[in-house]
């Protein structure tokens, strides 16, 4: 493996949420910052990067916007999930005080996680295209009225004070992150818990839904989640994702995928990846 491949892509600039999963996930690998996530996904498809950090939810905010569009084309396989505990802080430049501020700037997501800081400092929120690239913005305006909501890692990289900290709204702040890759890994059958990451269309007719879904149920295996979206611009046609616990060569998740196969038109199925269900997962959501 050369060097170059050597990276993990993330979505945002340096000091970015993301930057900090990619730490805590594969300390190994150089983050590799992309300015958009068709960028980040294309690099780990041209065999720029080995890997991808991807946000799909947090649950706060609730889902990324446009990702699940995405990652079925992306023709990238899921290999594991991270849940990355969100620590926002208020970022300004050196000497700013909370009386300073007028303007908040950050993500669209950490300005809705922290609407309790904005009223009570009566400052004005500016959407940007990422934390860390607020974070660098405000550095470089050297504007004392101007603060950025962001992670610690952004004010340690851009040289800002952090004038508050823990600026969310709820304590379970928390975003999910899928790691893709190009090649699938697939963990052993029976051999600790797992998660199914499954993409299906179901026929336009009368409770083809339920059907479809009705062999998850009588097998007992549990979804996690369950989204649909709208594709090819049509309000006729609906797409599906589905977390679903279990692995496909065991039989409650074989069976299910079965009857959902038998309820879907040929090929509507398609299976994103398995993988290792994170500690967190087991810890906290069940």
């Amino acid at each position: 493996m050369t060097e170059q491949k050597q990276k993990i892509a993330f979505q945002g600039e340096p000091g970015a949420n993301s930057h900090m999963a990619c730490q805590a996930v594969r300390p190994d690998l150089e983050p590799m910052p992309c300015q958009s996530f068709e960028d980040m996904l294309e690099a780990v498809k041209a065999g720029e990067a080995l890997c991808a950090m991807v946000p799909v939810e947090n649950s706060v905010a609730g889902r990324v916007a446009d990702i699940h569009h995405l990652l079925p084309e992306s023709g990238l396989h899921i290999i594991g999930e991270h849940f990355q505990r969100i620590n926002a802080m208020l970022l300004g430049v050196p000497g700013t005080k909370l009386e300073d501020i007028r303007e908040i700037r950050s993500h669209v997501h950490a300005l809705a996680q922290s609407r309790k800081l904005m009223a009570e400092l009566g400052a004005k929120p500016v959407q940007h295209s990422d934390t860390a690239g607020a974070a660098r913005y405000i550095s470089e305006k050297g504007d004392k009225s101007v603060a950025a909501i962001g992670p610690r890692l952004a004010a340690e990289l851009y040289g800002l004070d952090i004038l508050r900290e823990g600026v969310e709204d709820a304590e379970h702040n928390t975003t999910r992150f899928l790691i893709m890759a190009r090649e699938g890994v697939v963990p052993p059958a029976n051999n600790g818990r797992c998660v199914t990451t499954i993409i299906f269309r179901v026929r336009s007719v009368p409770a083809s839904l339920y059907k479809a879904l009705g062999g998850f149920a009588t097998n007992g295996v549990n979804l996690t989640k369950l989204e649909s979206y709208l594709i090819d611009g049509k309000f006729t046609a609906a797409q599906f994702y589905v977390d679903a616990e279990g692995h496909p060569e065991e039989t409650p998740l074989k069976l299910a995928l079965e009857e959902l196969r038998f309820f879907c038109p040929q090929g509507a199925v398609k299976i994103m990846g398995t993988y290792p269900a994170h500690p967190f997962r087991i810890e906290n959501i069940n």
